[in-house]
């Protein structure tokens, strides 16, 4: 079973979104915050795999329960809610570690299946949404300024362009010609070589860089 947190100021969003997932049966609703602070003390004893948490809150936002709750260890994973597609807060959480965001306008059908993707330990990258957003408010490089990738291989970096670029690990294999397995493992060094949390922060890495441009061609 899925337990999961709800964090939103709006008790009708809180709502409509238990509804949707107690209708599921391999998801239940352990709780719900109307704030940032109740978020955080509410995770910390309840224990959710999955806090879906919005933004703008009372008290402590979202943005910095998200730093508190990930900074815990055996944190859970959080998925940001938000009406806009485009703004900067959400773009910091997923810089903090949030494993991708959602609009509040997404169809039931669509919310629970990103409950189980997250809770599954993949991330919602949301293709041109998602690379709309980092290229927004990425913080580029100086000029000049050299890319530290690390230890990185040539093919490691190679796939982390492609992460950035919103590939999937299908098609990673199809540009690389090798097998899926060997994508995850490389996909897996490059997270482990660099210190990220998942394929988010790796696409903002890839871009803070300058390993991938703002307006580069996918």
């Amino acid at each position: 079973m899925i337990r999961v947190l709800l964090a939103d100021d709006q008790a009708l969003v809180r709502g409509g979104f238990r509804v949707i997932l107690e209708s599921q049966d391999d998801i239940e609703v352990v709780g719900e915050a109307a704030d940032g602070r109740e978020a955080i003390r509410l995770t910390a004893g309840l224990r959710p795999d999955v806090v879906l948490m919005d933004i703008r809150m009372p008290n402590v936002d979202g943005l910095e329960a998200t730093r508190r709750i990930l900074s815990a260890e055996g944190a859970p994973r959080v998925v940001i809610l938000t009406t806009f597609d485009a703004d900067e807060h959400v773009y910091e959480a997923m810089k903090a570690g949030a494993s991708g965001f959602l609009l509040k306008d997404l169809r039931p059908e669509d919310l629970a299946r990103s409950v189980r993707t997250v809770a599954a330990g993949e991330t919602l990258l949301a293709g041109s949404v998602t690379r709309r957003l980092v290229e927004r408010f990425v913080r580029r490089p100086p000029p000049g300024a050299r890319t530290e990738l690390g230890d990185l291989t040539a093919r490691e970096t190679e796939v982390l362009e492609l992460i950035a670029r919103g590939r999937s690990n299908a098609e990673i294999c199809g540009a690389l010609y090798v097998s899926e397995a060997t994508v995850k493992t490389h996909v897996t060094h490059v997270l482990q070589k660099l210190g990220l949390r998942d394929r988010v922060q790796a696409v903002i890495f890839a871009y803070e860089t300058g390993l991938v441009e703002p307006g580069d061609p996918t």
